[in-house]
């Protein structure tokens, strides 16, 4: 029987004609650094929740979330109402950071959610629009406070690039800076980074860390203007610190009076299972650098920071897109809604559940190294079983055979089934799972499936063309090997 072919109307070409031509014409002039548009050939049309539609016709679940950004999905209705309102005000859309109701309701808002000790004595600072102009900021800010110059940052830490040795951090002269290894170098009985590593990891903090560098006695030196640490790493290998470490480093900072910077960028707004990382541990730093889905899908940055740090007078120029009245209104409506909603305690839960059924599958699948994260900022490390040799500047045990072949791969694999993931890591090895804290339970058991039948299908051919040890693949995490069916009706219900 023959096929019949859908209607097309004269000098319209149909629309994967029309998708292939619009990727071709975009790749031209396209800086190769743009890894999402060489990695991900969609052209997005449309979008709601989790799902993004292309313009081919193809739905995709994405849980990139632009790298975090979008805290609840694609257009979602508080968000879009909050813009309108300011559009149909008439107010104006480009003020810089001067004094509007816009600003005022997000300030109030923002305030809210922080821990009450910052609150009660936070200025708020906006930057923008990038979250680099936030971490700009609060470099500047401790160094005035402080006279002193130079910072303390940890490997790895909120890379924009897995495949770049960049970094925001490194915006100020490199001898500026002094890396230090991320705590996650010590192994933990539990291998996430939580509470079972916790003793060895605080006396490293005092011995290695502030005997040998914070103590200027000891360095010969004065002390660094301030130390700034993800309670998370988002760009780099996805590994929480533990709560112990970050309260003995937030302790040891506070008795020599070096400011404790917090980078919130990817963790904050509800993503780990509370609003702010840092609540987890109980520790109140002295700044916080926040972005991502602080603008509710819009770009902007902010930085609080307790009251007596503030110079006093008015700082350098943060850039002509501070405080951009539409990503006010849409992070205020997302912050709100985050909030109200108790998303957060959504996110931890379901969190768990995602996490405790990728470490079952893991138990099935040898090229899966490790599953780790908070709520909903989850790693999945893909390893090349034959590989011995350690990630260059990670940390033992972490990344150690990180494959970033096999994780191209998986993603590639995801793509055709219908699943929008990330990579991150020093060797680009560990695919990002950031799904919007919106997700659905029907929805989470898809993701699974998808990236599920992904792994076992990538490993399979990197068996075939012997790129790996073969080993047993299992079916996926919620029983189901391929999950197309239960996917399609979840992407049919975010719509």
């Amino acid at each position: 029987m023959a096929v019949t072919q859908p209607p097309t109307t004269p000098g319209v070409l149909p629309a994967d004609e029309a998708a292939e031509g619009s990727m071709r014409r975009e790749s031209l002039p396209e800086s190769t650094a743009c890894t999402d548009a060489c990695s991900l050939p969609i052209v997005p049309v449309r979008a709601r929740g989790l799902t993004i539609e292309g313009a081919d016709g193809k739905r995709y679940l994405d849980c990139l979330s632009g790298a975090g950004s979008l805290a609840l999905g694609h257009n979602h209705p508080v968000v879009l109402e909050a813009i309108r309102s300011v559009l149909d005000s008439g107010a104006p859309l480009h003020v810089m950071d001067l004094a509007t109701p816009v600003e005022d309701d997000f300030t109030t808002e923002l305030l809210r959610t922080l821990p009450r000790p910052l609150a009660e004595r936070g200025r708020v600072r906006f930057c923008g629009p990038a979250g680099t102009d936030a971490v700009g900021a609060a470099l500047d800010l401790v160094c005035s406070a402080t006279g002193r110059s130079g910072l303390f940052a940890f490997s790895a830490a909120a890379r924009g690039d897995s495949s770049s040795e960049t970094d925001p951090r490194e915006r100020v002269p490199a001898p500026r800076v002094t890396r230090l290894p991320y705590p996650s170098g010590v192994p933990c009985p539990s291998g996430n980074g939580d509470q079972g590593g916790a003793r060895p990891l605080a006396a490293w903090s005092e011995d290695a860390v502030v005997t040998d560098l914070l103590d200027p006695s000891r360095r010969g030196a004065q002390p660094p203007a301030g130390v700034i640490v993800e309670p998370v790493q988002g760009e780099g290998e996805l590994v929480p610190v533990p709560d112990e470490w970050l309260r003995r480093m937030r302790h040891l900072t506070a008795a020599r009076g070096i400011p404790f910077v917090v980078d919130e960028m990817q963790t904050g707004v509800g993503r780990t299972g509370s609003f702010w990382a840092v609540e987890r541990s109980g520790v109140v730093p002295d700044v916080m650098v926040l972005s991502a889905a602080i603008g509710g899908s819009l770009p902007l940055a902010v930085m609080v920071y307790r009251d007596d740090l503030d110079p006093g007078h008015p700082g350098a120029s943060a850039g002509a897109f501070r405080g951009n009245q539409l990503a006010l209104a849409a992070g205020a409506a997302t912050l709100a809604h985050v909030r109200e909603q108790r998303l957060a305690e959504r996110a931890a839960a379901l969190g768990e559940r995602m996490i405790r059924q990728l470490r079952a599958l893991a138990a099935q699948q040898p090229s899966i190294a490790d599953v780790r994260g908070r709520g909903l900022m989850i790693g999945v490390e893909l390893s090349d079983p034959e590989s011995t040799a350690p990630a260059e500047g990670a940390p033992s045990g972490i990344g150690d055979r990180a494959s970033s072949t096999l994780a191209a791969a998986v993603r590639k694999e995801c793509l055709r089934r219908g699943l929008i993931v990330g990579i991150g890591g020093r060797r680009s090895g560990v695919v990002r799972l950031l799904p919007p804290l919106t997700i659905s339970d029907e929805q989470a058991d898809a993701v699974l499936d998808r990236l599920s039948d992904a792994i076992g299908a990538a490993v399979r051919a990197a068996e075939r063309n012997g790129q790996g040890r073969r080993g047993r693949t299992g079916s996926g995490p919620a029983g189901q090997a391929e999950g197309t069916d239960s996917a399609d009706s979840a992407a049919d219900a975010a719509r």
